[in-house]
């Protein structure tokens, strides 16, 4: 998860979350260039569910401190998201939105984020 000795002050401290935020910009800005009919659709699914992951983080990582089990269960609606995220991803290659190479990049950071969503769940409980 994190290095030892270091204290996470915030939820944007998390490993997790800062690889998520990155790829949610990316995604943000990749979905701009879809076609208009699909803004308000594809696109803003897109947009919606790969910032969820952060937004989860960072709202059970505020409730811990009354909780550990509530924020595991905000890290479970991050996993969730990151998989809707997969499924949004593979619409975009497939209708021809998105490269091969940009399904590929994306692909490979949703599986990492997933990874360490569920390491972090793990450990919460």
């Amino acid at each position: 998860m994190e290095k030892p000795g270091r204290f996470v002050e915030r939820a944007r401290d998390l490993e997790v979350y800062k690889r998520a935020y990155a790829v949610s910009l990316e995604v943000h800005r990749a979905t701009l260039a879809f076609p208009k009919i699909e803004q308000y659709s594809l696109a803003d699914q897109l947009r919606r569910s790969s910032k969820a992951i952060c937004a989860n983080l960072a709202e059970g990582f505020a409730k811990q401190s009354h909780s550990k089990v509530e924020f595991a269960r905000f890290v479970s609606m991050a996993v969730g998201s990151c998989s809707e995220v997969e499924t949004w991803i593979s619409y975009a290659f497939d209708l021809q939105y998105i490269s091969q190479a940009q399904l590929d990049a994306w692909r490979q950071s949703y599986v990492q984020i997933h990874g360490m969503l569920v390491n972090l769940r793990e450990k919460l409980t």
